[in-house]
């Protein structure tokens, strides 16, 4: 199928050609038709998968006929990140339509907002605290919604923010397009679909596991070497961006702290940023002057970098889903990634779940004088064994087990990733 076949206003398709896409992806192709007939929809797919072109396009098609104004659209997201990487979709694929779209969320000074507000806006992507706010100094009017969409819901659920939401649907008419979409569907996010969807069309693209297009290395280490592990592995792996993943805000500050000392352009993303520096941090990963960014989990969710080529667990997520949600950051868009994960022996009971989840996919890795020789189950360590390359250079002169080179060699970034052909790309913001 290709983007023609939706039957696409002219103005919308022409910018989805002119930014080289042509082939939707699975859950574009099954969700766009559906929403375009004004269908309520449930989607289910993991990041990466191209869910918000494939929730904008449809909400553009419908509010280029009407009237301008008030907002028509509503799109809630969990975090700031999300909700700017939404209004730039709208932007990119709105540009000709006329249309204008915000982005609404707390951490900053809400008086320009509510100036921006004044004027005729018809979609808002927006954060629930800060919509809240606005709803209760009457600067922002919902009575006219046609649209909302519900996004990265589980996370949302994750943060505690189920109540604010209905007490934001409360404000918007009953009458109206419900658009819900989640990683994942806990109990608490099925009873909120089916209080507000009406006869939605449920949506699956693909099972609740890392994107097929992963490889999956684990490595065990002691607590107190990751650091050094993690300069090892930069050093002898040809990489392009590389996100490392932290437990906590302090760690990954003084991570990022770490390599900086030592010649890595890396910059840290964590909550105790203010939004400037967390745009500033993001801004500085996507154009190239950090191309290593120490984050935890909250403060990376939504972030949409291309070139993304590794994926390092520095602290094991805390679930199969976390695992999932960070390991989506790379292999986007019909790319390919890795997923390094550090592995210590408080994390051995999560670390055999995964196993058995990714099965042949994952296997474990030893760094001569850095990692152990404590596995899970020696089953899983038969893929260990001279001659077989580990990440960059590598050196099989460890009995029994593959090695990085002794002399710690930099194998350096690799050139750019080749996309494929235009005529064959896919959406995957």
């Amino acid at each position: 199928m290709r983007f023609e076949e939706f039957a696409l206003h002219t103005k919308l398709l022409a910018e989805v050609q002119s930014m080289g896409y042509t082939v939707p992806t699975p859950i574009q192709e099954k969700s766009i038709p559906p929403i375009m007939a004004g269908r309520d929809v449930m989607g289910l797919a993991q990041t990466g998968t191209g869910k918000t072109a494939a929730f904008v396009l449809p909400i553009l098609q419908r509010l280029m006929s009407g009237q301008h104004g008030p907002v028509r659209a509503l799109i809630i997201a969990p975090t700031r990140e999300l909700s700017e990487q939404t209004h730039k979709v709208i932007g990119l694929l709105g540009r000709k339509t006329r249309l204008k779209s915000a982005s609404i969320y707390g951490g900053v000074n809400i008086n320009g907002q509510i100036k921006l507000l004044r004027d005729r806006i018809d979609i808002i992507s927006g954060c629930p605290g800060r919509l809240l706010d606005h709803i209760d100094r009457g600067t922002l009017d919902l009575s006219k919604i046609e649209v909302l969409v519900l996004d990265e819901a589980d996370h949302m659920f994750d943060m505690g923010f189920l109540p604010d939401i209905r007490r934001i649907v409360k404000r918007l008419p009953g009458r109206r397009q419900t658009l819900l979409f989640s990683a994942t569907m806990p109990a608490d996010i099925q009873k909120l679909a089916d209080d507000l969807l009406q006869n939605p069309l449920h949506i699956k693209i693909g099972p609740n596991a890392p994107v097929e297009s992963v490889s999956h290395r684990f490595y065990p280490v002691p607590m107190d070497v990751k650091t050094a592990l993690l300069r090892e592995i930069l050093d002898c792996t040809h990489r392009d961006s590389v996100l490392v993943f932290t437990r906590t805000k302090s760690r990954a500050k003084s991570v990022a702290g770490q390599l900086g000392k030592s010649g890595y352009k890396a910059i840290s993303l964590h909550g105790n940023l203010t939004q400037q520096k967390r745009q500033q941090a993001i801004d500085g990963f996507r154009a190239g002057r950090y191309d290593i960014m120490v984050a935890t989990d909250i403060a990376a969710r939504g972030i949409d970098v291309a070139g993304i080529s590794h994926v390092i667990n520095y602290d094991m997520p805390a679930t199969l889903d976390a695992y999932t949600h960070r390991i989506g950051r790379t292999g986007r868009a019909s790319g390919t990634g890795e997923a390094f994960t550090f592995v210590t022996g408080q994390d051995m009971e999560l670390a055999q779940a995964l196993k058995r989840s990714l099965g042949d996919k994952l296997t474990y890795h030893r760094v001569d004088g850095l990692t152990t020789m404590v596995m899970p189950d020696k089953r899983d360590i038969a893929d260990i064994r001279p001659g077989r390359t580990g990440a960059g250079n590598t050196s099989d002169n460890h009995k029994g087990g593959r090695s990085f080179s002794p002399q710690g060699h930099r194998c350096g970034k690799s050139s750019p990733r080749t996309l494929p052909p235009a005529g064959q790309r896919s959406w995957g913001h």
